[in-house]
């Protein structure tokens, strides 16, 4: 009996190597920040040459350059067509978007970019030229009447931003071209996101970032968003590891067809301050408020991500602390 479920489960294992073997994955909006953490992340599980990176202008990071590199207008569908008819990929994750302190320099440059290249690739998998796509959204989604604290699944969505309306009507369309044409469209609300391999892009989250490079410099910080201004916050690393196994989940998993909330960790930047003074024992910030501030203030302060630990198995493993080593260790080791 034993030899038998053995034999089973090699069997098993062994045809589920076969496709992940077979899997070929196009990253879109690669060189950006969250785009090289993930070109990397998938390397790792998938091999190198299972992973080819999109984007305009190509990174300068040598782990991501290992793959493949196509330029990419991706709000050119002919462009767009003619790279995933021809290329066989198997899986698009598409990243490409103007963040939310940026989008408000310019809101219909921010909707454009956002809405097209999303319909471009969504139309692209309805033509039958991948199976599966990965789209981000993000707790931007989310506006001031919505609760602070563990802001649910379900909770109805008034965003302040372009960024945020753009994101709201992204989620739409991935469930309209599920429902209506079968496309296997797959999105996590993202919180703000931490990582060492780029600087940040434009995002209202992206003090924290910001504050991790001061305090290497021992230079004071200047943080645009007021001290006790919390905000749902997550490591690259778990960010990857989301992103991967929603997409590796089984389709009938997969019951939220806009997006699932995600959560990492919360903190504000007084207690990021606190955090980073553990190892920087000069560290200082200061506090100067901006336009970002009022964005901030519109968001949840923390995420109630249940339906996705309930349907796929997520759990994060960065708590503040956490979060606040790794970024300093990895950080070190770049410089």
């Amino acid at each position: 009996m034993c030899i038998q479920t053995d034999l089973i489960a090699h069997h098993k294992g062994f045809a589920s190597y076969l496709v992940a073997a077979m899997e070929k994955h196009i990253v879109i909006g690669a060189s950006g920040q969250l785009g090289i953490e993930l070109i990397i992340g998938m390397q790792a599980r998938y091999g190198v040459n299972a992973v080819v990176a999109c984007d305009i202008i190509k990174s300068n990071d040598k782990d991501v350059n290992k793959s493949e590199f196509i330029s990419l207008d991706a709000t050119d569908i002919n462009s767009v067509r003619k790279i995933l008819k021809t290329g066989e990929f198997t899986h698009v994750y598409h990243l490409v978007a103007m963040l939310s302190a940026k989008g408000e320099e310019n809101p219909i440059a921010g909707w454009d970019l956002n809405m097209k290249s999303l319909l471009n690739v969504l139309e692209c998998a309805k033509e039958g030229f991948v199976k599966k796509v990965f789209w981000p959204s993000s707790i931007a989604v989310f506006g001031p009447n919505a609760p602070k604290i563990k802001t649910s699944q379900d909770t109805f969505c008034d965003p302040t931003t372009v960024y945020g309306v753009s994101k709201v009507a992204g989620e739409l369309w991935a469930k309209y071209y599920y429902e209506h044409y079968g496309v296997d469209v797959r999105s996590v609300r993202y919180p703000g996101l931490i990582g060492h391999r780029s600087k940040p892009g434009g995002g209202t989250t992206d003090y924290a970032v910001e504050a991790f490079y001061c305090a290497l410099d021992s230079k004071p910080f200047v943080c645009y968003l007021d001290k006790d201004e919390a905000l749902p916050m997550m490591h690259m690393d778990d960010a990857v590891r989301a992103t991967l196994d929603i997409m590796e989940a089984p389709c009938e998993n997969i019951k939220t067809r806009t997006s699932y909330n995600l959560s990492g960790c919360s903190f504000s930047p007084s207690e990021l301050n606190y955090e980073l003074s553990k190892f920087v024992s000069n560290f200082i910030t200061k506090y100067n408020p901006d336009y970002r501030q009022k964005i901030a203030a519109s968001w949840p302060d923390s995420i109630d991500d249940s339906e996705a630990k309930n349907d796929w198995g997520w759990e994060s493993e960065f708590s503040t602390s956490k979060l606040v080593k790794h970024m300093l260790d990895g950080l070190k080791s770049i410089v």
